[in-house]
């Protein structure tokens, strides 16, 4: 498969899978955060889910598809290492160690931990990586010895130049759905209880 149609298949995900479960989850008082699984063989959707924070504030989307994950049967669960993890917004450090105790080997996000402080206003993710961490943004190490990640955006920007510009209208479309999704959550939070809203 061409990194082409991988990144226009996890923009799909994004779109129809993701992205409605979360419009739900909004409205409910949700972040804007939701997480995907897919298998590397046909690229086909596990499971997709979205943050559910107002029933468990540790249910961020990667931590709440990791739970719906584990529920399916054992038969009909692929092993973490055939699989890829496609997140909206790069993993906080709660999901990140929760992406590497299950055992994937990667993890694709579209959105940086410093999109979702500046453009969705939802700075936790990097307020904890320097408070209790002490690392800057960017500070983790994005390749080692249990997973790799990669930035949709980089991917996007690597392409050659006739397939580039198609994947760039792709982002814009797509951060334009999350901008919309991030003032209905901003101007409810305050209805909510997330701790860290």
């Amino acid at each position: 498969m061409s990194d082409t149609s991988l990144v226009n298949r996890l923009f799909d995900v994004i779109e129809h899978d993701i992205v409605p479960k979360t419009r739900a989850g909004v409205a409910a008082g949700n972040k804007l955060f939701g997480a995907a699984i897919l298998r590397k063989s046909d690229l086909s959707v596990v499971i997709a889910e979205t943050n559910n924070e107002t029933e468990n504030p540790l249910w961020h989307g990667e931590m709440h598809a990791l739970k719906r994950f584990y529920e399916l049967p054992k038969a009909d669960r692929p092993d973490t290492r055939d699989c890829i993890f496609l997140a909206t917004h790069e993993p906080c450090s709660l999901c990140l160690s929760a992406i590497t105790w299950t055992g994937f080997d990667n993890f694709y996000y579209l959105f940086s931990h410093e999109d979702s402080r500046d453009s969705f206003a939802i700075p936790h993710d990097l307020n904890i990586l320097k408070e209790v961490f002490r690392l800057d943004p960017g500070g983790y190490n994005t390749e080692n010895a249990y997973w790799k990640s990669f930035a949709l955006r980089h991917l996007a920007r690597a392409l050659p130049a006739d397939e580039r510009s198609g994947a760039e209208a792709r982002i814009a479309q797509i951060s334009d759905q999350y901008d919309a999704l991030s003032q209905v959550y901003q101007a409810d939070k305050a209805d909510n209880d997330i701790p860290l809203n």
